[in-house]
């Protein structure tokens, strides 16, 4: 498919010239005759390249590069001015956004050359936002965008923070599995991970990872989460509500299945594990471990929290005492809580 440049020039037989010129090149080629028509075809249908006059009435090519340069759907795209005057336009030009100039008049070669080169680069840009597109199917969103920032290495290399930790699954699963057919498993994995997963995003949850019919969540990191507490626990109630949903129509099938949440929050180091040529990233610390151990000990429909969880947030979750669990591999046992609603909803 040929590249879209837009043409902007005030003049038509300027315009009628530059569309002569870039069709040589099998260009497609559209033309506006003001800034502000532009805008609208920008709008309609963005280009690959916008190639402007500076010099039009109304708005001027400064002002129409600013104005594309301030929405976040047109900042990369290239944009090249037309002048008469390079040297005592550049400056100026820089600091609107512009990405490169052709002198006034026009030679032909000139353009194609600059064209090509910024439709390259575009070609790359494009080709790396496809790819980020791509990874956030496949990692959370927030992972994704870390691993494709400049300032996410040192974020990946290792940190602490604090963060809430979710752990959930479902309860009867694996005897379910030994005699349910294994499309029908399927199919009940992909429609609680579909609902669940649904939360997950709704609620900006970090997804550490998918384990059959166990997941893992946590909430403030990479992005850090105001009351990233309550966030966690408020989420949890809202899978509940889904699984319970979903539960009605599973039990008619005979399908005996039920849901259980461990939640816990401390202090981990969070950032990149495994080995080259795969990698992770994910969090170490007692936290996680309390939250899964948690997990694991819900009966179906509970979600358990950790003492200093109930600590954080008891003027805003209701919740009753399960008493001291002895939890798989902690060496002491541990006050824990089982939440059954809001107290309020948060703003």
């Amino acid at each position: 498919m040929s590249a879209r440049i837009l043409a902007v020039d005030d003049t038509p037989p300027n315009l009628r010239l530059l569309e002569a010129l870039l069709a040589k090149d099998g260009y497609e080629v559209v033309t506006a005759s003001s800034g502000e028509e532009a805008l609208r075809a920008i709008a309609e249908k963005p280009p690959d390249l916008v190639l402007m006059d500076i010099l039009m009435p109304g708005m001027d090519g400064y002002e129409l590069t600013r104005q594309i340069r301030a929405n976040p759907k047109t900042r990369f795209l290239p944009i090249v001015l037309m002048t008469a005057s390079v040297d005592q336009d550049k400056t100026r030009a820089l600091e609107s956004g512009a990405d490169d100039f052709v002198p006034k008049p026009i030679s032909q070669h000139e353009l194609a050359v600059r064209v090509r080169s910024l439709l390259r680069i575009k070609q790359y840009h494009d080709t790396i936002e496809r790819q980020k597109e791509q990874l956030a199917r496949f990692l959370s969103p927030q992972v994704a965008d870390l691993i494709s920032s400049a300032e996410g290495e040192v974020l990946l290399a290792g940190h602490r923070r604090e963060i809430t930790v979710v752990f959930c699954d479902l309860r009867g699963f694996t005897a379910f599995s030994e005699t349910a057919e294994p499309e029908e498993a399927l199919g009940l994995l992909r429609a609680y991970q579909r609902a669940m997963g649904e939360e997950i995003m709704r609620s900006g949850g970090t997804l550490e990872h998918f384990a059959g019919d166990g997941l893992m969540v946590w909430f403030n990191d990479p992005v850090t989460t105001e009351g990233h507490e309550l966030r966690a626990v408020q989420m949890t109630i809202a899978m509940r509500e889904r699984f319970d949903a979903l539960a009605v129509g599973w039990r008619k099938k005979g399908y005996p299945v039920g849901f259980g949440v461990g939640v816990s929050v401390g202090y981990a180091t969070l950032g990149r594990i495994g080995f080259e040529g795969r990698y992770d990233y994910g969090a170490v610390g007692n936290v996680v471990i309390l939250a899964s151990r948690l997990s694991a000990a819900a009966e179906p429909g509970q979600i358990l929290i950790s003492q200093r969880l109930m600590s954080a947030l008891e003027e805003d979750i209701d919740a009753s005492p399960v008493g001291e669990l002895t939890l798989k591999g902690l060496t002491r046992p541990v006050p824990a809580f089982n939440v059954t609603g809001l107290r309020r909803v948060p703003a």
